[in-house]
């Protein structure tokens, strides 16, 4: 499973983005997916999560309102919408993909409720 993460960039202060994940193996669509990120000298840390329907989603307090996880099981994709952003949210962001079964919404450092990430995409917020 090699997970492609894709869509971060520098960008304003209250502005959005829009973060992709996919896996031309088709991964993504089988389990529920995560979104994590880590900024410099930061550990990292959990962002958001969705079940593989996609009917339940989560997300942690520091970004509950302004972000929206989502994704295409048909395209084998998940989403992350950012909106609002804040010098705060500068980290790379990595998607996962979670074990089965897992607790994959709540999950605790280091993370052993997901198997599988991507490489990251760094997302810059300038104020």
């Amino acid at each position: 499973v090699q997970l492609q993460a894709s869509g971060g960039g520098l960008v304003q202060a209250g502005t959005s983005l829009r973060l992709s994940c996919t896996d031309s193996a088709r991964a993504v669509s089988r389990n529920a997916m995560g979104w994590f990120r880590q900024a410099p000298g930061k550990e990292r840390e959990f962002v958001s999560a969705i079940s593989w329907s996609g009917g339940s989603t989560y997300y942690s307090d520091s970004v509950k309102g302004r972000f929206t996880i989502s994704r295409d099981n048909d395209k084998n994709t998940v989403y992350l919408q950012m909106n609002t952003l804040r010098p705060e949210d500068s980290a790379v962001y990595y998607c996962a993909q979670a074990k089965e079964g897992s607790r994959y919404y709540n999950p605790i450092w280091p993370f052993p409720e997901y198997e599988y990430w991507g490489q990251g995409t760094l997302v810059t917020v300038s104020s």
